[in-house]
């Protein structure tokens, strides 16, 4: 996976990132274990961004999100 810095001091970060407000219930309701295999399968390919707006879902994605393996 590529990676790119994040700004100009930022941390490397994959060229490809997963956004999540699909997995929120923005657009419509969503399945928890769908998510945390999305997520899952986004870090087993080199993923290291993960857009988590903290609007997405009134903040219930950020659990998730910061460690998919320990959801189920």
């Amino acid at each position: 996976m590529d990676r790119r810095k994040l700004g100009t001091t930022g941390p490397e970060v994959s060229a490809i990132g997963l956004g999540a407000m699909g997995m929120s219930g923005m657009y419509g309701p969503a399945d928890r274990s769908e998510s945390v295999a999305a997520i899952a399968a986004a870090l087993g390919a080199g993923i290291n961004l993960i857009d988590t707006g903290d609007f997405y879902g009134m903040g219930r994605r950020g659990p998730i999100a910061q460690d998919p393996t320990s959801h189920g």
